[in-house]
């Protein structure tokens, strides 16, 4: 199941939370 504690929402400049493309953290 889906625990909402953990959900990291869509950022900036990425796809997904987690799933960065042709960048690193800036």
């Amino acid at each position: 199941t889906r625990d909402p504690r953990m959900v990291e929402r869509k950022k900036f400049g990425q796809k997904k939370a987690r799933k960065k493309f042709q960048f690193s953290k800036r």
